[in-house]
């Protein structure tokens, strides 16, 4: 009975997903090397030497958040899935002009994503996970869909600590960057992630009014930009 017992709790540690917090620091390795500082992704020779990123991946799926864990160490880890899956849907499909090129103009909801366990869609990690469970619109600037529309995928990757400020400034830059919006006092012609997701803002004025300097009356009025999907690649 004892050897029973002995080979179920071994069995169950193997087969049990590891409960610390996964090393970002592959995933920080392949953002410095083959991610711009505005955002642009080199696939084409991430393509021919992603053994870091395919180990990153692994490093993810082993780790699967626990009830242990800070609310940032989970957020910080679910853009990281969201962002380093997305890259790596790219690379096994370069070249290509767009991620809408891919199923049928519809990869977000292909369950392909293994974390322990559990198997998610994209789609299922931004509006079943992050979105209603963190209740914070500024991850719409951390996430990255890998389109030049597409808020910049950030260069680094995102840990607990650096988690507020980098959402500060991902939120801050995308704003204020006139490739994705053009602030006035009288108008707004804002990216359509505001007009999509416009319920998580609760006010669009007030949340942009926050992050830039322009002082936006109350009567401007608000457009919004049509989306390139086109590949955020250099």
């Amino acid at each position: 009975m004892i050897y029973v017992s002995f080979l179920l709790t071994i069995m169950t540690t193997l087969s049990a997903p590891e409960a610390s917090t996964p090393d970002h620091s592959l995933w920080e390795a392949v953002l410095q090397q083959y991610v711009s500082e505005d955002g642009a992704v080199n696939y084409k020779k991430l393509a021919k030497n992603n053994k870091d990123l395919n180990a990153y991946l692994e490093e993810l799926a082993n780790h699967p958040p626990m009830d242990s864990w800070s609310r940032d160490e989970k957020l910080a880890y679910w853009i990281n899935v969201y962002n380093a899956f997305t890259v790596k849907l790219i690379v096994d499909n370069y070249p290509v002009k767009s991620i809408r090129d891919l199923h049928d103009g519809n990869p977000w909801d292909v369950k392909w994503i293994k974390l322990g366990r559990q198997t998610y869609s994209l789609n299922q990690i931004e509006h079943d996970i992050i979105r209603p469970r963190y209740n914070e619109p500024r991850i719409h600037f951390a996430v990255n869909c890998a389109a030049q529309s597409c808020p910049p995928l950030l260069n680094h990757a995102w840990t607990a600590d650096k988690l507020e400020q980098y959402l500060e400034q991902q939120t801050q830059a995308f704003i204020n960057n006139e490739a994705y919006n053009t602030i006035s006092a009288k108008s707004l012609e804002l990216s359509q992630i505001f007009n999509w997701y416009g319920e998580d803002f609760d006010d669009v004025k007030a949340f942009v009014d926050r992050y830039t300097t322009t002082d936006v009356k109350d009567s401007a009025e608000v457009s919004f930009r049509e989306y390139n999907w086109a590949l955020n690649a250099k």
